[in-house]
């Protein structure tokens, strides 16, 4: 099952909570058994486009997957893999592996970060401000 999914909009419920819309897009037939599965809970835009609504963001894009007992999730395979390679290799790297991992799965460019200016003092040469 390829449904795909893509952020629409979010609002704050009565009950305080961030709800996150996407549009939902695939086959005909899958289409059929996404709208089958959400029974009355089924939602569409004004055009009869299939809404999903989640309160746990995704990203921009996603994946849905309809379960073999009807149930729509989504696919969170992304995520996992990339919170186990951050903590695979810890550290400063695992820190760095995060970062480019989250940039990507939210669908924006990590901040380009410029590298230290290392500072080698040589012997002999005298320091700039001073004679």
């Amino acid at each position: 099952m390829a449904l795909t999914v893509k952020k629409q909009r979010s609002y704050r419920s009565k009950k305080g909570n961030v709800t996150f819309v996407y549009a939902v897009s695939g086959s005909e037939s899958e289409l059929a058994k996404y709208k089958e599965s959400q029974g009355d809970f089924f939602r569409a835009d004004e055009k009869g486009n299939a809404l999903w609504f989640t309160t746990k963001f995704i990203g921009e894009r996603g994946e849905l997957i309809i379960t073999e007992k009807g149930t729509v999730t989504p696919d969170m395979s992304r995520f996992d893999a990339a919170a186990s390679i951050a903590a695979q290799y810890g550290g400063n790297l695992g820190q760095e592996l995060a970062k480019q991992a989250a940039a990507d799965l939210l669908g924006k460019s990590p901040e380009q970060i410029p590298a230290p200016v290392a500072q080698v003092a040589q012997e002999g040469a005298p320091n700039i401000g001073q004679v």
